[in-house]
């Protein structure tokens, strides 16, 4: 494996930032995950617009243009001859010193990852998961907003923490009002009377496969409302799943113990998994 770090291919072993790098020392800096599906990177360019816009937020400039980081995440591929895989792209601010002060970082660092990957939940996606909630609430959006996909990742790994405990596969978090926000790594919807619900994108990520899913949603005729949900509609739901980039299209076939209708996964959930793999089969940046 050969990881891109500003400009250069370094093998896996060798693949070394600074421990003065404020991405390591406070979790300074913004992250993607992207795939790519049959030698071609699916959704890149709305990828690529979120890290930019995530590193805008913290004040973070990217030293690499869209076009050369599209560029450098290809090669990267290339290198490892990897047609189909999961890509970290990663900013972090660069060496500083020990201090906060991010003016003492000069230049950002770049890295890019791109691994072989497959199916997050393996034989789960026919099963359905486990999901409980958990007492980790989301960060406020005044604080640090859960549209950055920052480096930092703390609050994600303790609702994940909480979640292995309980023996759940997915957490699923709420924000400070008690409103239901995401899950520890992608968006939630429900499926209820024929429609998916999902919460607005304020307190959650603004996840990219969600933006295809509702696309999806759209062209299939199934409508789509965004609104606060809680643990009641999270418990009478006739169906409920989770996306992302990592995990796909996922159901969720128990909550907290209790069974989302039959306990199989829904047939608007199935539709929409059959859709998006479709769609990755045929979209997506050639890489090769």
């Amino acid at each position: 494996m050969l990881i891109y770090i500003d400009g250069k291919f370094y093998p896996k072993e060798e693949a070394k930032i600074s421990v003065f790098d404020h991405g390591l020392l406070y979790g300074d800096g913004v992250f993607e995950g992207i795939r790519a599906y049959y030698g071609r990177v699916f959704r890149l360019q709305e990828h690529l617009d979120r890290l930019y816009d995530s590193a805008k937020t913290i004040d973070l400039c990217v030293p690499l243009s869209k076009e050369e980081m599209t560029k450098a995440i290809i090669e990267t591929l290339k290198k490892n001859n990897l047609k189909n895989a999961y890509i970290r792209p990663l900013v972090t601010r660069g060496v500083g010193d020990l201090g906060l002060c991010p003016t003492k970082c000069p230049k950002a660092t770049v890295i890019i990852i791109a691994t072989e990957w497959g199916a997050m939940y393996g034989d789960l996606y026919e099963k359905g998961l486990k999901a409980v909630t958990v007492s980790v609430r989301r960060n406020p959006a005044c604080s640090l907003p859960p549209n950055v996909k920052s480096l930092n990742y703390l609050n994600n790994i303790l609702a994940k923490i909480e979640a292995n405990c309980k023996g759940g596969d997915e957490a699923i978090m709420f924000d400070m009002q008690g409103n239901i926000s995401e899950g520890s790594g992608d968006n939630i919807y429900i499926v209820k009377d024929g429609r998916i619900i999902t919460p607005p994108t304020l307190n959650n990520l603004r996840g990219i496969t969600r933006m295809v899913v509702l696309e999806l949603a759209q062209q299939l005729g199934i409508p789509v409302v965004e609104t606060n949900l809680g643990y009641f509609d999270l418990y009478t739901a006739d169906e409920v799943f989770v996306t992302g980039t990592a995990a796909e299209v996922a159901p969720i076939v128990f909550v907290d113990g209790r069974s989302i209708a039959s306990g199989k996964p829904g047939p608007i959930t199935r539709q929409l998994m059959a859709a998006f793999k479709t769609v990755t089969e045929k979209e997506g940046t050639p890489a090769f």
